[in-house]
């Protein structure tokens, strides 16, 4: 297992959920890092913020746009590891500006494939999605599975993965590829399912406001997927292929719901469907559940944390900071 002490590393979409947390796990483990954050006019820096501010003392910040190829050569220069995971990633926003999404995780993949190329960095890691596979056709689902996107978000960073894959394979960049499953955990907006049912029960509604209940998701604790990220891009095997992260164990959006209130501690309440949180009818993705034999083999990955500690953990989360929560606004 790589040593990260002393290791220059890029973490792009630093001031995002998985991002942020990554960050913090890199800090720990003694990486000099720099986190490419989106830039904006009010010098946000993300869920960077909620960082220890040790973590935030020992980072360079750069703010910046991955679309922009000349400050993302400047972000990568100099680097031995690249962690790409700057993207737009809501999906129903994808059906409304499709467009951005192949600017962001299109031209933004090229953009650090092609930095990572020229600059002789040692090793990149892609973030996929578990999105790309769309409704299983078996599962669990192994990286063998057909992809078959099914909005323009999973589209996109299905073109992401195979630009990636086309880098390794034409030029030998040294590029692996994770597929995170759906990660929760804390600091993970309202756009999530998970944080949008904790903010509603949290905040006392008796109805609850939700899509559809039916589709299964395989949920990983977000520091079981950061420390996956690290031994993807520790693990020479991984290199020109992609590894599923994923907990191997499905629930129902309905189930979610109710663990949830078992956890909040809430017994009043009323789940309803609210059709703007429905996806278009063939595009929603009924179930989703890891193969993860491939991470375990290579490199003994297996999640850490329990479901239900885990929305213990945003629950918790979720009350200290239920300001940050429109709980009668649905998040796109």
């Amino acid at each position: 297992m790589t040593s990260w002490v002393g290791r220059r590393v890029l973490v792009t979409g630093a001031g995002g959920f998985i991002g942020s947390h990554l960050v913090e796990l890199l800090v720990r483990s003694g990486a000099h890092v720099r986190a490419m954050t989106h830039y904006n006019g009010r010098s946000d820096i993300g869920m960077l913020a909620d960082a220890a501010p040790e973590v935030r003392d020992a980072i360079e910040i750069m703010p910046g746009d991955i679309t922009d190829p000349f400050l993302v050569r400047r972000a990568v220069e100099g680097m031995d590891t690249v962690f790409h995971l700057a993207a737009l990633i809501a999906i129903p926003y994808s059906y409304r500006a499709p467009a951005s999404y192949v600017a962001t995780n299109v031209t933004g993949t090229l953009n650090v494939l092609e930095a990572v190329r020229d600059l002789g960095v040692s090793r990149m890691v892609h973030t996929s999605t578990s999105e790309i596979y769309g409704t299983a056709r078996y599962t669990p689902i192994d990286e063998a599975h057909p992809p078959q996107p099914q909005s323009p978000y999973a589209a996109a960073k299905l073109s992401g993965d195979y630009l990636a894959e086309s880098f390794h394979r034409t030029f030998g960049t040294p590029v692996a590829i994770i597929r995170p499953f759906n990660t929760y955990g804390p600091r993970q907006s309202a756009r999530a399912v998970i944080p949008t049912i904790a903010a509603q029960l949290v905040a006392g509604k008796r109805t609850i406001s939700l899509g559809d209940l039916r589709p299964v998701r395989d949920l990983t604790y977000v520091t079981d997927t950061a420390r996956g990220f690290l031994a993807v891009a520790s693990t020479d095997a991984c290199i020109g292929q992609v590894t599923n992260v994923g907990n191997g164990k499905g629930i129902t959006i309905g189930d979610l719901a109710r663990l949830l209130a078992e956890v909040a501690g809430r017994e009043d309440f009323e789940i309803v469907e609210d059709p703007q949180r429905l996806r278009p009818p063939t595009s929603e993705v009924f179930e989703l559940i890891a193969d993860t034999s491939r991470a375990r083999e290579l490199f003994d990955w297996k999640p850490q944390v329990s479901l239900r500690e885990g929305l213990a953990n945003v629950v918790a989360y979720v009350r200290e900071n239920l300001h940050r929560f429109d709980v009668d606004r649905y998040a796109t």
